[in-house]
């Protein structure tokens, strides 16, 4: 990792650390995407997964957010999909327009013939997502120190949800009959997920990504006691094990976060599952997950997306909340959404989603989080 330019921006690592700062450091999921008319531009004639398979786009996308909203935000976001994990493992992944990430051969059952290929399949993470790591380093020469950069990863859950359903879904009828009637050979996949993930997070760092984040995107279709089962051992396998791939390869390790959409039952088992931060949905009140988390993680978040369809008295009044939630935000907070920007947001509304974060936490002055 050798030449990259010095960090010129370490808010969000200083808040990492616990330490007081002078604001909370903000980004926001999905802030490279296709609500920016620039995204279109450089998207050209390419499908989605091409533009994640070419380094060159890939890496101008990431900087598309960094150049528009310069000085008020402070981390990139590797331009990639999660699903790249399932692709490099052998499935078919297209992206349907109006649709959504779509599996054409999604596995129907242990014996279907595909889970025992996918199971003995021994998966070259290194050389199946070079154009990841390719895309990493390359954006970090291109950010030249402005910011840190995060690197990601969708959680096995997730992916095994995917993987079986075929794409997204409302009643996720086939992933539930693969943990209730196939629980081990389910808990064999996660696992052999899990291992990819942590390789394959690892090799990000070794491109140069500074901060890692795991998306349990489906987490909320799981009971309190199914996602003790089917989710969280995968994500403590993940935090527990990244650590020692690194030094493996020589390499010091990075802030981890998790983000586990919907499972705000589990916040107290998130806050003791070795990571570092705890992103948080809109459904979770700020003020409950403080008191809950006590100060063992820094947490992000949480926003509700939605409110960047509203006028500016909406963004205020959201921002404002989730400040006072979050005790001033000058400990323990990295500002965000409750997840990803969605399609048609005016990038205006969100630039004044930041500026309004700015200017709420600079002029404020709350206790300590910290307990």
């Amino acid at each position: 990792m050798a030449g990259f330019d010095v960090l010129k921006n370490d808010l969000l690592f200083r808040t990492v650390r616990g330490e007081r700062v002078e604001r909370p450091p903000i980004w926001v999921m999905r802030q490279a995407g296709r609500y920016l008319p620039e995204y279109h531009q450089a998207k050209g004639e390419n499908d989605f997964f091409a533009c994640c398979r070419s380094p060159e786009i890939a890496s101008t996308l990431t900087l598309q957010p960094i150049d528009r909203y310069d000085g008020l935000i402070d981390a990139a976001i590797i331009f990639s999909d999660i699903l790249v994990i399932p692709q490099a493992m052998g499935m078919t992944v297209e992206m349907l327009d109006k649709k959504g990430p779509h599996f054409p051969n999604p596995l129907k059952s242990p014996t279907d013939g595909q889970y025992e290929l996918l199971m003995d399949r021994k998966v070259d993470v290194a050389q199946e997502l070079d154009y990841v790591y390719q895309a990493i380093t390359m954006t970090r020469h291109k950010l030249k120190g402005r910011v840190p950069l995060y690197g990601f990863c969708g959680a096995p859950w997730t992916l095994l949800c995917y993987m079986v359903e075929g794409g997204g879904s409302k009643l996720f009828v086939q992933v539930k009959t693969w943990i209730y009637k196939y629980p081990m050979q389910s808990k064999k996949l996660l696992q052999k997920i899990a291992e990819l993930c942590v390789e394959y997070l690892a090799l990000q760092v070794k491109a140069g990504a500074q901060i890692i984040q795991v998306f349990d995107s489906w987490a909320a279709e799981l009971s309190p006691t199914s996602f003790k089962e089917f989710s969280l051992p995968y994500l403590r396998y993940i935090s527990q094990n990244l650590p020692l791939r690194l030094g493996e390869f020589r390499l010091k390790s990075v802030p981890m976060v998790v983000f586990a959409k919907g499972a705000w039952y589990a916040l107290d088992d998130l806050c003791d599952s070795g990571y570092h931060v705890v992103g948080l949905d809109w459904l979770q009140d700020p003020a409950e997950a403080v008191r809950i988390a006590r100060g063992r993680v820094v947490l992000q978040g949480n926003a509700d997306p939605g409110v960047l369809y509203g006028n500016k008295e909406a963004i205020t009044a959201v921002v404002q909340d989730m400040v006072q939630g979050f005790a001033g935000g000058k400990q323990g907070w990295i500002a965000n959404l409750g997840h990803g920007v969605t399609p048609f947001v005016d990038p205006d509304n969100l630039k004044f989603f930041f500026e309004e974060i700015h200017r709420l936490t600079e002029a404020e002055s709350y206790p300590s989080t910290t307990m």
